[in-house]
């Protein structure tokens, strides 16, 4: 079963220069579906690289944002444990 996906014509683009690539390299012809389900198979052996790629990279706090952020930040003076939160939450 076969599915039709579109791409943009610079990925159709980079797609077939590493089609090229590997025909010249190995002497073997490989379809572009034979290319993209590699493709997948290798990216699903590190995934969460791969997810993490798509964050937004826009989304990561400034210096000041930090900054601002901490400042509003005191210590109570007061030693909090795990099993402490866990009861004051969990009650």
């Amino acid at each position: 079963m076969s599915t039709v996906v579109k791409i943009d014509d610079e990925a159709k683009s980079k797609l077939e220069e590493l089609q090229a690539e590997i025909q010249l390299k190995t002497g073997k012809k490989v379809t572009q579906q034979e290319l993209l389900s590699e493709l997948i198979d290798t990216v699903i052996d590190s995934r969460s690289e791969f997810v993490d790629s798509f964050c937004d990279r826009n989304s990561k706090l400034t210096e000041a944002e930090i900054e601002r952020f901490n400042k509003g930040r005191f210590n109570s003076g007061v030693e909090t444990c795990e099993e402490d939160i866990d009861d004051i939450l969990y009650r």
